[in-house]
């Protein structure tokens, strides 16, 4: 008889990943023969452009790139990512003091809070949001994590006057997953005095930040000022999801943190794909726009969203169209996991609000990651709201 393990209690404490049991319901549709039509988890579907992709087999061919890296991450791709800002944002980065090369921008968002938070200390996290937030990043550290929840009334934008003012972190994400919302510059300027003023470190997650849509583009933090630090993907932008690959920028102090702490977990990134996030980078004019081969990605997803809240409303659901982000977030008019399992039976796989945090019951996220044709049949099998 083989020996029972018993987990740590921090484990136990994590609630059940909720993409995981999803798998598990629309397999079992799968099994009945359902031809599953998936919107649930953000992994885009349309392929990582070319260029990138010949530069990580040409750079995988080099003797020198199969080897470790360093925890920082390749000395010219974090000058790429310096490029990148100065282009994009007009801020100028120090890359070899305020950037960190990270293995997807979810591994960063973590060690920050491995880096700097203590036992008991608070770190604050938007409901709905990202579930590492007040997961992984809070209970794994000891955490007091406190939920501050984003209402539809406010745009979904947190309101730091409902904010405790003695947290040590403060993670907050513009343009937002789950619900779509996008900030300006002066709301993340806010923002960002609030957190120098009250001595919180403040993690923006900007994983989202090229995938905006309609004239809107999104601002990075380090426009505020310094004091702080980004995430940024190479995941969503460059559809390189599989590549993990992300980096974080900001405050001297705070990326030094944040790389002791990963030379204690990992070795850096794979150096070819580091070698081809730089192809990726180069894939800007010189005015911060994406070239062609980019940006013709997005204005898909950014037709899929129109097609799908055009048709969500158009079946009696109050949707909004985002700006940002690939997701489209709605009020399904029931519990968030009785609509979800009424789609899974149709043989439709959407997310529920619940997932993001108990704030958002009855409410729906659906990622765009099938074609229109895809969007347009699983339009059909929803059929009119019935609530």
């Amino acid at each position: 008889m083989s020996m029972k393990f018993k987990q740590a209690e921090r484990l136990q404490k994590l609630p059940p990943y909720l993409f995981v049991r999803l798998e598990q319901l629309a397999a079992q549709k799968k099994a009945e023969g359902v031809k599953m039509i998936d919107f649930g988890i953000g992994d885009p579907d349309l392929p990582c452009p070319g260029e990138i992709v010949r530069a990580m087999k040409k750079a995988a061919d080099v003797n020198e790139n199969q080897k470790y890296s360093s925890s920082k991450g390749e000395k010219d791709l974090r000058e790429a990512i310096a490029e990148y800002y100065k282009k994009r944002f007009n801020v100028k980065v120090n890359p070899d003091t305020e950037v960190c090369v990270t293995i997807g921008s979810k591994e960063g968002i973590y060690n920050i809070a491995q880096a700097f938070v203590n036992d008991g200390e608070k770190i604050i996290a938007p409901n709905p949001g990202y579930p590492v937030y007040s997961g992984a990043a809070a209970l794994f550290n000891n955490a007091v994590c406190d939920k501050v929840t984003l209402k539809k009334e406010n745009k979904w934008l947190l309101d730091v006057k409902e904010c405790p003012t003695d947290a040590k972190l403060m993670y907050i994400n513009y343009p937002n997953n789950p619900t779509g919302a996008t900030a300006d510059l002066d709301y993340v300027k806010d923002v960002y005095k609030w957190a120098k003023r009250n001595k919180t470190i403040l993690a923006y997650d900007n994983a989202y930040c090229e995938m905006t849509y309609d004239g809107y583009r999104a601002p990075s933090v380090l426009q505020a000022g310094k004091d702080a630090i980004e995430f940024m993907s190479f995941s969503k932008t460059f559809c390189m999801t599989g590549f993990r690959l992300g980096f974080a920028v900001g405050n001297e102090e705070l990326v030094s943190g944040l790389t002791k702490c990963k030379g204690q977990i990992d070795s850096g990134a794979p150096i070819f794909i580091q070698k081809a996030a730089i192809t990726a980078l180069q894939m800007y004019t010189d005015d911060g726009y994406l070239k062609e081969s980019v940006q013709k990605n997005m204005d898909e997803f950014g037709e899929r969203r129109k097609v799908l809240v055009e048709g969500l409303n158009e079946l009696g659901y109050e949707c909004d169209m985002p700006k940002g982000t690939f997701y489209v977030w709605f009020d399904c008019g029931k519990t968030s996991m009785e609509f979800t399992q009424e789609m899974i039976d149709k043989g439709v796989i959407v997310t529920p609000g619940t997932g993001f945090g108990g704030a958002c019951e009855g409410y729906i996220r659906m990622a765009v990651t099938k074609p229109v044709d895809q969007i347009q049949e699983a339009l059909r099998r929803m059929g009119k709201r019935n609530d």
